[in-house]
Order: C-alpha cells, then sequence, then structure tokens
C-alpha cells in the first residue's frame, strides 16, 4: 500500500468499462490544447512527475514523529505512551504500518491537493484506526445550514453520506478553504504537452528514429475517392506493425517522398530538458533530485538540498501538524506534535564533528546528547553541560568569583618586616575563610549532585555515597590543599550520619552538613 496506492484502489484496468471495472466511475478531465487529457493518474506516467511525488512522498513518510508536552520553562516533555503516538508513529490501521501511511496519504496530496481518511474511535472517544479513502471516491455536499458533510462512494458505485467528524480531511493550498486545489488541475497544460511530447517520442522511435508522415507521388489519378481510400489503408497496413521494415514496392511510377522535418528542427530534445525543469517547478522540487543534473555543481547541490528541507518539506509538515493539532487532538491536553528534521539536516561526519565540538565547549549540548544523536547509548556523568573557559562541570563551577587575597609585600632588603598587628591577621583570616568557603561550597555541590543522579537515576542511594566518597577523598584534599587524612575525615564524616529521615530528608541536607565539614577541614578547625 505504498506509492502505488496513488491510483485508485478499486481499479483493476483503467480501460476496463465492465461492471466490474472502474472506467465509469473516473473523474472525466478536461482535453489540454495539446489534445491530450491529463489527470492525477496519467500524469504518473511522467517520470519527472512520478519522480517529485516520490520524493515529497518519502521524505515526509520518513520523517520521525514526535509527540511532546511543553514544559513552563520552554522545554519539551516526550510522550510515547498516549495513543495519538501509537497511531501515527506505529500503525495507522490494521494493513499499514506508519511510513506506507504517510507516504501514501503525502501523495494523494501531492497529486488532487486532498488526502482522506476515515476516522474509527472507541467508546472512550480515543482514535484506533485512521482508513485511508481514496480522493476520487469522496466529495464535499453543502448543507442548507452552512455546514458540509461528505459523500463517501462505495466499491459498487453506491454513494452514502458522512458526517465530517468522521473524516480527516488534509487539504493542500484552496481556494474556498473546503477544498485543496489539484496541481495536476492548475497546471494541466504543461503536463498536457509534456506527456504530448512523450508520445510523440514514443511513436518517433516506433517508426525507426524517423519523422512519421510522408507522401506518395502518382503520376496518373485514381478512379475516385473509395479508391483513393483503400490504396492508402493497404499501403500504411503493408508499413506498419509486424511488417514495418519490408521492402517497399510501388506500381505505375509511384514515387514515395519522407517528410523533411527533422527532430532538431522542432528542438525535441529541448523541450523535454525543460518539461522536467517546468515539473520540478510545479512541486517544487529541486531539479538535481529528480536526476537533472545540467545545473548542478557541487557548491550549490548542498544548498539546493538545504532549501528543500527549508521551503518544500517544512510548509507540508506543518501542514500535517496544524491538521493533527485541530483535527485529532483534544485542547484540554495540551500536546503538541512535530515532525524531526534533525536527520535531514545532519550533513557529513566532519560537520556533525565541528558541530558537536561547538556545542559541547560552548556548554548548550551535553555529551551524551551528542552520543544519543549519532545512535550511541548515553555513559554515566556525561549528562551536565560543561562550563566554558576551565571545562568543568557546571555543578562544579563557583557561583561567584573570589578575588585573590592582595599581596603582601615582601621585607625591605636589609630591614625585617614588622609583626602583623591585630587587625591584619583578622583581615587574613577572613581571606582564608571566604576562599575556603567557594572552594567548599564547589566540593559539597558536586557530593550533592551525584547523590540526586543517583536517586534520579533509581539506583542505591547509600550504595553510590559509598563508592563516591571512597574516591572522592583525594579531590578534597587536591582542593582544600589539605593533606589527605584530613580529607578522608571529612568522607568518613559523611559516611557516619545514616539516611533515616527519608531520602529526600537526605538530598536536601546533604550540601549544607558538607559544606559545614568542608568549612572546618579546611580552616582546620577539626579536633
Amino acid at each position: 500500500m505504498g506509492l502505488l496506492s496513488f491510483l485508485n484502489p478499486f481499479r483493476a484496468s483503467a480501460d476496463d468499462r465492465s461492471p466490474w471495472g472502474d472506467f465509469w466511475f473516473t473523474p472525466v478531465t478536461a482535453r489540454t490544447a495539446s489534445g491530450i487529457r491529463v489527470s492525477a493518474d496519467s500524469a504518473l506516467r511522467l517520470s519527472a512527475v512520478y519522480a517529485c511525488v516520490r520524493i515529497l512522498s518519502e521524505t515526509l513518510a520518513m520523517l520521525p514523529f514526535v509527540l511532546y508536552r511543553q514544559r513552563p520553562d520552554g522545554g519539551k516533555d516526550r510522550i510515547t505512551d498516549h495513543w495519538l503516538y501509537t497511531l501515527l508513529a506505529k500503525r495507522p490501521n490494521r494493513w499499514q504500518n506508519a511510513f506506507e501511511w504517510r507516504e501514501m496519504m503525502q501523495g494523494h496530496l501531492a497529486l488532487r491537493g486532498n488526502a482522506y481518511n476515515q476516522i474509527v474511535a472507541n467508546s472512550r472517544g480515543e482514535i484506533t484506526e485512521l482508513i485511508p479513502v481514496h480522493p476520487d471516491k469522496i466529495s464535499i455536499e453543502l448543507l442548507d445550514n452552512g455546514d458540509y458533510r461528505y459523500r463517501l462512494t462505495d466499491r459498487q458505485g453506491i454513494a452514502r453520506p458522512v458526517p465530517r467528524g468522521e473524516i480527516w480531511h488534509l487539504k493542500g493550498l484552496s481556494s474556498d478553504g473546503l477544498l485543496g486545489l489539484s496541481p495536476i488541475e492548475l497546471a494541466r497544460e504543461n503536463f498536457g504537452m509534456a506527456l504530448a511530447a512523450q508520445d510523440y517520442g514514443a511513436r518517433f522511435f516506433a517508426n525507426d528514429a524517423k519523422p512519421t508522415g510522408g507522401w506518395v507521388e502518382f503520376p496518373g489519378s485514381f478512379k475516385d475517392k473509395p479508391a483513393k481510400e483503400v490504396f492508402r489503408e493497404g499501403f500504411q497496413a503493408a508499413q506498419s506493425g509486424a511488417n514495418r521494415g519490408k521492402l517497399l514496392v510501388l506500381e505505375n511510377g509511384m514515387k514515395y517522398h519522407e517528410v523533411g522535418v527533422t527532430n532538431k528542427d522542432a528542438q525535441f530534445l529541448e523541450l523535454r530538458k525543460f518539461q522536467i525543469t517546468d515539473v520540478a517547478r510545479v512541486f517544487r522540487v529541486p531539479p538535481h533530485m529528480i536526476a537533472d543534473l545540467d545545473r548542478a555543481t557541487f557548491s550549490n547541490i548542498e544548498q539546493q538540498s538545504l532549501d528543500f528541507i527549508m521551503s518544500s518539506m517544512t510548509p507540508w509538515a506543518e501542514r500535517w501538524e496544524a491538521a493533527i493539532e485541530a483535527d485529532l487532538l483534544f485542547d484540554e491536553e495540551g500536546l503538541e506534535v512535530e515532525f524531526d528534521f534533525a536527520n535531514l539536516l545532519r550533513g557529513d561526519r566532519a560537520a556533525r564533528a565541528a558541530y558537536y565540538h561547538s556545542g559541547i565547549l560552548d556548554g548548550w549540548l551535553t555529551r551524551n546528547e551528542a552520543r544519543l544523536a549519532e545512535n550511541m547509548n548515553p555513559l554515566d556523568g556525561l549528562d551536565e553541560p560543561l562550563r566554558p573557559l576551565n571545562m568543568v562541570e557546571e555543578s562544579w563551577a563557583e557561583e561567584e568569583e573570589v578575588a585573590a587575597p592582595p599581596a603582601i609585600p615582601s621585607a625591605v632588603p636589609g630591614n625585617s618586616a614588622p609583626p602583623p598587628s591585630d587587625d591584619e591577621e583578622a583581615a587574613t583570616d577572613q581571606r582564608l575563610l571566604a576562599v575556603v568557603t567557594a572552594v567548599a561550597t564547589r566540593i559539597a555541590r558536586k557530593e550533592a549532585a551525584a547523590l540526586v543522579r543517583a536517586h534520579e537515576r533509581g539506583g542505591n542511594v547509600t550504595e553510590t555515597a559509598w563508592a563516591f566518597y571512597a574516591d572522592h577523598a583525594a579531590y578534597v584534599a587536591e582542593s582544600l590543599g589539605v593533606s589527605l587524612d584530613a580529607a578522608r575525615a571529612h568522607c568518613d564524616y559523611m559516611l557516619a550520619t545514616p539516611i533515616v529521615d527519608g531520602i529526600e530528608a537526605a538530598l536536601a541536607c546533604i550540601e549544607p552538613r558538607a559544606l559545614a565539614s568542608l568549612i572546618a577541614v579546611g580552616t582546620h578547625l577539626r579536633g
């Protein structure tokens, strides 16, 4: 049920006029100036149309579907246990997966400007299935009260009314707000000319790559008009079909003359190339994406690909998102949907490496976020952003910069330095206490953050605390400039107090208790 489902699903044959065929139910299209009748199905005979529709459909079908709830701080909480996520990201109906269904719907939109689904819901109001309906099998019926409903034609050709609430309708560009405009119908002259040129090219090569047509010079005259018609029909039968290429024999002084117009004179190849660009213009697809590389270079293909994402696919994704939020979600749920374009904008390995490097060093991207973006599992300890300049984790960073104590002037040569006064000793003690307090605050935050992360991950906090403090003494000794024994005394003190008031109370008091102990160790106030 993929791209072939753009065609009428009930059609046994395009020319089947039996009671089981769909010939009598196919919409009658207008004949173009080139003499070709153009419909959404016949336009797919053009390789450029098929390529454009396929690119639009497959690109949107491959985008990850994201359902989230907006947080007060501007973040997004992804939701995967909601019925809408299951419906649009996993299984929209019994016989299609999400990719096939979205590919089909986007194909209907690209070719016909409309896509329809019949809604199947349970008793709780949750949608359990979206059954696709071919756009040629449904129409809109205006009601006297200003509302409208749909009329659905089944495979027996019987039309029945369907309430508006039972149909999910995706619309393209519309002139009345009810029906989307079909690009094929609007540009049917362009497609008609392309089809006519394609048919002419097929006839040209079927005629041994010679211009069709010619004339026979007859020195005499035919008895009457029926005799002339009999000769012409016999001549054509002798030189067409299975008889093509056989030796031509003329009688009574007849001479055969070919038409002198060549394909070069008609600029046939230039016309065919222009038509590829013309089709790409209608669907807003860069020509290089449908294998037209005449004006493509290595430098502009990348920019054209980015422009395809921003100018072609983003409007389609916004159209889908708006329709889903307006018609399939309840307003009071406060949920939003999004199609994630991140994979389409990944770039090459060098560009991705530079992107991750810049984000991690500037602090707006964590190392685990970069690993997840590359489909690698996260690692412990890589969930915090780095702080620029010294590249330490943010929880370790000092809350404020503490000015270094002013340098004490060295003694003048030949003179002894005067002993410090009581005020100078008190000022030195205050500066020492300020420096120790700043460092101790940073260490205490680190200790508290380690236990908070263990609690958030559902681990055993007590075991985490023992494992953490086993290797923490060396860090404390280096940061505070104290002996390793003094640092171990701090770690033993933190482990000596059992968690008796519950984990929440322990996490609330861990930082102030660690701060007091560290200040005591740093100023040598502990006995």
